[in-house]
């Protein structure tokens, strides 16, 4: 029966859950020390997601570069996807923060937003 490790990243204990399967679905979890080692192991195995931190270019900016993420985790596969697609945004300074980047990135549903706020890039007149 194919056995997968998963380390609980739910809580600070870090417990090493092992799920147990058979043609792609569960039999047994085991090695988790409270509920939620559990459940983040039959979500990882089943559909993992992430929380996608990352930055877009910033033109005319105090800063050249906006930290982003996504406001909602998205599914691991389609991070690659994701990553090509916030390689190619460019914003105008000024940016907010909390300010919608994308509404629905990728297709997924989830919106980006920034995690900081930029300002104008000075201009220096004589």
């Amino acid at each position: 029966m194919p056995r997968t490790n998963i380390i609980c990243i739910g809580c600070p204990k870090g417990c090493q859950v092992m799920v147990e399967s058979k043609n792609g679905i569960i039999s047994n979890i085991s090695g988790y020390r409270c509920p939620v080692g559990k459940e983040y192991a039959r979500k990882e195995f089943s559909n993992p997601t992430r929380i996608l931190p990352t930055t877009v270019k910033v033109i005319g900016g105090d800063l050249p570069l906006v930290p982003v993420k996504t406001l909602s985790p998205i599914p691991k596969d389609a991070i690659e996807k994701v990553m090509l697609i916030t390689a190619d945004i460019e914003l105008r300074a000024p940016v907010k923060i909390g300010q919608v980047i994308c509404e629905d990135l990728a297709g997924t549903g989830v919106k980006l937003v920034a995690t900081r706020s930029i300002r104008k890039e000075k201009s220096w007149s004589t």
